[in-house]
């Protein structure tokens, strides 16, 4: 596939670098040369100077010839403009990084479409919606759904209050019949395992988990975990994350907000009608404490800058605050966040890349998540007919090293993948993969 990637930093070259190794011919158009620079000299991707709503500059990128046009620059005039030019170049398809959620009304995506726009996606909407997930099932660290949750895939950090510490695949499921989930991945000192029947947990794993939802209290208990029940929240950072936290929980939560811009503050005062809105500095102890941080149930942190939000969850999780979430826009301190004790990381790059990535893809994929922490994919793939996963059982398809089968979705109803299973044109399968497997994997689909 021919690639156009408009960009103005670390967005733009993250999807690069995760493209770029599945096949795809790479364009990157970007305004800053010394980083282009950068770029060139640590990989083979073609990069061209310029503004990316430059006619001349897409013609230098041959758009014409682009099976799909991204455009995610920080300002999304420019990724729109950027779209539209693209498309009446030649691109096939585009896709544009918006900031204003009101754009993805269906009357204003139907807009778009027509004026060359294909697809709109908005970081900070989607990391607004994985919070709120993570804030109503607090005892998970990472979570994800697949075709409206009748899948789901859990990330738990194991202590030594599991269950299952010292135990096998093959133990746990001869003590528990039936299980409605199954362990798909397991992280463990910057090491990911396929796990098969003889691998065994240990304490501080970091377990990936395929669950049916009626699986889920079970996984909790084997696993340690206790449902948390969320009120009382404070969020740092009153930006678009913020903003959109507080509207979507206020009416379910009690919330305090805070965030430095007076300006700011009086515009959230406009908007918001049931959360209080503190104008301060939320690296301040004191204001800390004034307002009631040892009181909380979850302490959300999504300022622009990542080091403020790593210290001050850092300093809520040591006042005994049971959920503590930041935004990570720095790729390189995930997993230094989570080797000092911060589990549940959100970054706005991954978040782009995974709903960005499902377009790339030669199989038809529904949805894609890029992992946090952890250099790996779960896809949800759509069964073609004569595909090669559906000319035997699961036990007989050969999944390239780094793969596993997750789970099956078939005319909504959900199954955990076991051996015997056999699976059929138009089912959903959920795959747990590594980046060198991915490209075996779609093959397969």
């Amino acid at each position: 596939m021919n690639i156009v990637i408009a960009g103005d930093g670390e967005v733009g070259f993250h999807l690069a670098k995760m493209l770029s190794g599945e096949s795809h011919n790479i364009t990157i158009v970007d305004p800053h040369k010394e980083l282009l620079r950068l770029v060139e000299s640590h990989s083979d991707l073609l990069t061209i100077t310029g503004d990316s709503t430059s006619v001349g500059i897409l013609e230098s990128a041959r758009v014409n010839r682009a099976d799909l046009l991204l455009a995610v620059v920080h300002d999304e005039h420019t990724n729109l403009l950027t779209c539209i030019l693209g498309k009446r170049l030649g691109a096939k398809r585009t896709i544009a990084r918006i900031n204003n959620t009101e754009y993805l009304e269906d009357e204003y995506t139907a807009f778009f479409r027509s004026i060359g726009v294909d697809e709109l996606v908005c970081p900070e909407r989607i990391a607004a919606q994985e919070i709120i997930k993570l804030l109503r099932q607090a005892a998970a660290t990472e979570i994800f759904d697949f075709s409206g949750g009748n899948l789901q895939l859990f990330l738990i950090k194991l202590d030594e209050n599991s269950l299952v510490i010292g135990k096998t695949l093959d133990e746990i499921a001869q003590e528990n019949a039936n299980l409605e989930f199954r362990a798909v991945a397991i992280h463990r000192q910057g090491d990911t395992i396929i796990p098969k029947g003889n691998d065994g947990f240990r304490v501080n794993d970091l377990a990936y988990v395929i669950t049916k939802p009626d699986g889920i209290d079970e996984l909790l208990r084997l696993g340690g975990k206790t449902r948390v029940d969320i009120r009382n929240i404070m969020i740092i950072g009153g930006g678009r994350i913020g903003r959109k936290l507080a509207l979507a929980l206020e009416d379910e939560m009690n919330i305090k907000l805070i965030e430095m811009d007076k300006e700011r503050c009086n515009v959230l005062a406009d908007v918001l009608n049931d959360t209080l809105i503190i104008n301060g500095d939320a690296r301040d102890f004191e204001l800390l404490e004034d307002e009631g941080i040892r009181n909380m149930d979850a302490f959300i942190a999504v300022t622009n800058d990542s080091e403020t939000n790593i210290f001050t969850c850092l300093l809520a999780k040591k006042l005994g605050v049971k959920r503590v979430i930041p935004l990570v826009e720095n790729i390189d301190y995930i997993d230094i966040s989570q080797n000092i004790g911060i589990e549940t990381i959100i970054n706005k790059k991954l978040i782009t890349a995974s709903h960005i990535a499902r377009f790339t893809m030669s199989a038809e994929v529904a949805s894609i998540k890029c992992l946090h922490g952890i250099d790996a994919e779960v896809l949800e793939f759509v069964v073609k007919a004569g595909s090669s996963v559906t000319q035997s059982p699961i036990r007989d398809i050969r999944m390239p090293r780094g793969a596993i089968i997750g789970g099956i979705i078939r005319d909504e109803e959900s199954h955990i993948a076991v051996g015997k299973f056999q699976i059929k044109e138009g089912d959903k399968v959920v795959v747990f993969a590594l980046p060198e497997a991915i490209a075996k994997v779609q093959r397969l689909f």
